[in-house]
């Protein structure tokens, strides 16, 4: 039960000042997705957003945020509930699916009610007061995922007291975000006097707040330091006057004369102490002051309004508002430097022995103490590396002089790793050859470092091996990683999870599933102890697509789970984009899509679409496009499909020593377009054209197999499909390869109805339902051909109780074109060619044409060609054609044809 006063916007207070200019600014523009209103308490954010909403002329939904949404099912169904209670429409499976998902689903119901906004197609404002409430990063994540994926024409407003941990940078640079800070609250004469009377409690006189207000432009934070000093100063029930100019040095100079120096020295002190931390915390600054009453100045402060942001509700972190420490560190650095030098080594000092290591790093960078940052890389940077950060230390290793850099081993390797995980594989070659030519030297010269220079060999010999793999030289790769591990333990670097990623590669590749799976739950064990994130999710994403293809679906999710788990307790930063791994994404993918829910499929696929359109290594991109054809196969978005598989598979060809393992069989997925789209001559032409000697991996020879014999099938040739499916079968049980399993028995079923050997094809059918049962696949059987979904409708087997069975046969039955099977083609000879009692109106003879090149699988840009007139004309033919037809796509028109023998 949702409270529905939550969702009532607030009457404006009558006493309060109409801000005309801030409700301008909060005005939805043409990308714009968030307006940010963050002030402390008291300076009316809820009531300017109020006094905005009464001028809106688009729906708006409110929605008045507590402690105890702090939760995320709470919170979301709050955010459905508010949309609901505003008169939109269309919510009620999102609803649903939020009374009973687990919190690691949500991302379903989220797109769910993204996609719901995007099919309402109205313009929406969505306003959540008190946003600061909310602090679990589950929600934060989810939060950004939403506001990431905002349909065009819905704002989101947030009323909050400090800056929400969301990626708000990122989200700036694309012009997403207005914001509304205290430092923009500039404000008019009248709005100056509400200023001065109300939130300041001062008395001041008219002549006094027009002189105020003309001197500082309005700009608030100009009046509060104006306030503050004429606090000090007035007499009896009025304030002296104040001068400041809007100037950055003469504000500076008035915040060290009328607000610094008027202060108690106790607080003077702290404040020139602490200026040199980027941010503070109590255990911080009393690490740099050498006290133990930080806390309580902090609080002090902050009673005192003396420029302390809070960054968050418990009053643990804080920053100075920027002009204010501005001016504290001109002062601090000038009354006495060496003093100033000292708080700043601790400050940074501490900021790096309690895991701020990039903070620490970027204030050693802002002062070019190029020796420390040396120590502090070779120190941190291979953690920092595994843990995502790869580009920012590559940065920071350019910002070194090079002889730095030469000089050191270990930096050399930092900037080799870092290379490798940009997929700047071009470059490491004359890299590692130099770096082993000043290892061999200081072995050769009894350097003090040549235990570590043991070290750096090893991971010369990881990085080689991952070479290796791109050459598909396994041999090579598997005997450079195995000579790693046996050395390993002789090493201070650890290295073990990305060895054991490596063997797990190595062993999928040979389609040794066991194996592999337990060579990655050793790289996950170790990744987990080594700290390294981005290791974890990789093998944890693989193990989990090794295990859907065993037919393991909820052993799948729970190691995506676990992982997640640990990788977002251990490396949470709501700030920062978050790390995702391209296999467990795609595992995901893969799972939701094959227990048929679409929406959860698509939260996991969305994320990775950003690194296709923005450039990732081209292992990824092809596995990416594979999942995402998949996908739109499943939901019968042919041409879609299509169109992804076919770039798979055209940068697995070209870009083939970029990758460090087989990726995904595309092409056999693509020929399965092929055939429901109804172009058997080009599947005929691709069965042709690709043999076993195109894969390594087994899996992919399997795939490909099994797609050859659908062709077989599809052409007519049952017998020549059984020939190759028959010792399939043994090889893939024997193997373990149980998803593979279960569409051979189908396929082969499908072969045995075409033979007419009902009750054999049957007892194939059946086992295949009884493999995937077992297993939870579902989708599986959605893919397949019309006259294998209706033998599942009267399958014996499906009659039996249970859910699964139920949802299956739910499933089947939404499909719609799956409730008839085709004509038998001798039934088809019997009428005469070219009947057309069924159609609308008879075909035109291009029309016919058209048909005819589509059943030769011709895509509509080569029918133009082929015809020699425009694509628009061909599109016009075949929008006629299916008008006649009465269908809606090829399959349904070729299928149709073939039944009134318009094709013989």
């Amino acid at each position: 039960m949702l409270l529905t006063t939550k969702f009532l916007r607030p009457t404006s207070d009558p006493r309060a000042v109409w801000r005309e200019r801030l409700c301008r600014l909060l005005q939805p523009g043409s990308s714009k997705r968030l307006n940010l209103v963050v002030a402390p308490a008291g300076f009316g954010k809820t009531t300017l957003v109020s006094q905005w909403c009464t001028q809106q002329g688009t729906s708006t939904a409110w929605l008045s945020l507590d402690d105890h949404d702090d939760e995320p099912r709470r919170f979301w169904q709050y955010i459905v509930g508010a949309f609901e209670h505003s008169g939109m429409a269309g919510l009620e499976t999102c609803r649903q699916q939020l009374s009973h998902c687990s919190v690691q689903e949500l991302e379903g119901p989220i797109t769910g009610l993204i996609n719901a906004l995007a099919e309402d197609g109205s313009q929406w404002s969505l306003v959540l007061d008190d946003f600061h409430l909310i602090r679990d990063t589950d929600i934060q994540r989810q939060f950004s995922y939403f506001v990431d994926y905002l349909p065009p024409g819905v704002t989101l407003t947030l009323a909050s007291r400090t800056e929400p941990p969301l990626p708000l940078a990122r989200w700036r640079v694309r012009q997403w975000v207005a914001d509304i800070h205290p430092g923009l609250l500039a404000f008019s004469e009248e709005e100056c006097r509400h200023f001065f009377r109300e939130t300041m409690g001062l008395k001041v006189s008219e002549q006094e707040i027009h002189k105020i207000c003309r001197k500082t432009e309005g700009w608030v934070a100009a009046m509060q330091l104006s306030a503050l000093s004429g606090v000090s100063r007035s007499t009896g029930d009025s304030a002296l006057p104040i001068t400041v100019d809007v100037d950055e040095r003469r504000i500076n100079d008035y915040v060290l004369s009328e607000v610094l120096d008027q202060q108690p020295e106790a607080i003077r002190d702290f404040l020139l102490s602490t200026a040199c931390c980027p941010k503070l915390c109590a255990p911080l600054c009393d690490a740099v002051r050498g006290t133990s009453n930080s806390q309580a100045m902090l609080e002090q402060l902050l009673k005192q309004n003396l420029f302390l942001i809070p960054l968050d509700t418990r009053n643990h972190w804080f920053r100075y508002h920027d002009l204010f420490r501005d001016a504290l560190l001109q002062r601090a650095w000038v009354d006495s430097p060496d003093m100033a030098e000292q708080h700043w080594q601790r400050a940074v000092s501490w900021l790096l022995s309690h895991n701020h290591v990039q903070e620490g790093i970027a204030q050693i960078v802002r002062q070019r103490d190029w020796s420390w940052l040396a120590r502090v890389l070779a120190e941190h940077g291979n953690n920092l590396i595994h843990g995502g950060y790869h580009l920012p230390v590559l940065n920071w290793l350019d910002s070194l002089p090079a002889d730095m850099v030469e000089d050191n081993p270990q930096l050399q390797m930092l900037r080799i790793w870092s290379l490798f995980f940009a997929n700047r594989v071009d470059m490491l070659e004359p890299l590692l050859s130099t770096l082993e030519d000043v290892l061999d030297q200081q072995v050769a010269d009894s350097h003090p470092d040549a235990e570590g220079a043991l070290g750096l060999q090893s991971e010369i010999s990881l990085i080689r091996s991952y070479l290796a793999r791109t050459r598909s030289d396994d041999k090579s790769a598997n005997d450079l990683t195995r000579q790693v591990l046996k050395d390993i333990d002789h090493t201070r670097i650890p290295l073990k999870s990305v060895t054991y990623y490596g063997i797990g590669l190595d062993y999928y590749g040979k389609g040794d599933l066991p194996s592999a799976r337990e060579a990655l739950r050793s790289a996950i064990h170790y990744g987990e102890l080594e700290r390294k994130p981005n290791t974890v999710l990789s093998s944890g994403g693989l193990l989990a697509w090794i295990q859907y293809n065993r037919g393991d679906i909820d052993d799948a999710l729970e190691t995506c789970t676990s992982v997640r788990r640990w990788v977002d307790q251990h490396y949470s930063d709501p700030a920062q984009p978050r790390l995702i791994s391209c296999w467990q994404n795609s595992a995901l993918t893969e799972i939701y899509r094959e227990r048929n829910e679409p929406e959860l499929a698509t939260s996991h696929l969305t994320p990775l679409m950003e690194h296709v359109n923005n450039g990732t290594e081209p292992g990824q991109h092809v596995i990416i496009q594979y999942v995402r054809g998949h996908l739109a196969f499943s939901e019968g978005r042919f041409e879609e499909a299509i169109e992804a598989l076919e770039d798979a598979a055209t940068v697995a060809r070209r870009r083939h020593d970029h990758i460090l393992f087989e990726p995904p069989a595309c092409s056999a997925l693509l020929v399965r377009c092929y055939l429901a789209d109804g172009r058997l001559q080009q599947a005929e032409r691709w069965a042709q054209s690709v043999t076993d000697e195109h894969f390594s991996n087994p899996l992919n020879r399997e795939q490909n197999q099994i797609s050859i014999a659908r062709v077989m099938v599809a052409a007519g040739r049952p017998a020549d499909a059984i020939a190759i499916l028959a010792p399939l079968r043994l090889s893939a049980e024997e193997d373990q390869h149980f998803r593979h399993l279960v569409e051979i028995l189908t396929v082969y079923s499908e072969a045995l109805y075409v033979e007419g050997k009902i009750p054999e094809a049957d007892q194939m059918l059946s086992q295949a339902v009884h493999r995937a049962s077992d297993a939870g696949f579902m989708r599986l059987f959605a893919e397949e051909s019309p006259n294998v979904r209706q033998r599942l409708l009267e399958l014996p087997a499906l009659r039996a109780p249970s859910r699964w069975n139920s949802s299956l046969l739910a499933m089947l039955r939404a499909i719609g074109d799956g409730s008839k099977s085709p004509e038998p083609a001798k039934d088809r000879a019997k009428r005469p060619a070219g009947t057309s009692v069924a159609l609308t109106e008879p075909l035109s003879q291009r029309e016919k044409e058209v048909l005819v090149l589509i059943n030769e699988g011709l895509a509509n840009k080569d029918i133009a060609s082929r015809m020699k007139v425009a694509p628009a004309t061909i599109k016009a033919h075949i929008r006629n054609l299916y008008g006649k037809m009465g269908v809606s796509r090829r399959t349904e028109a070729l299928a149709k044809a073939r039944e009134l023998a318009l094709l013989e």
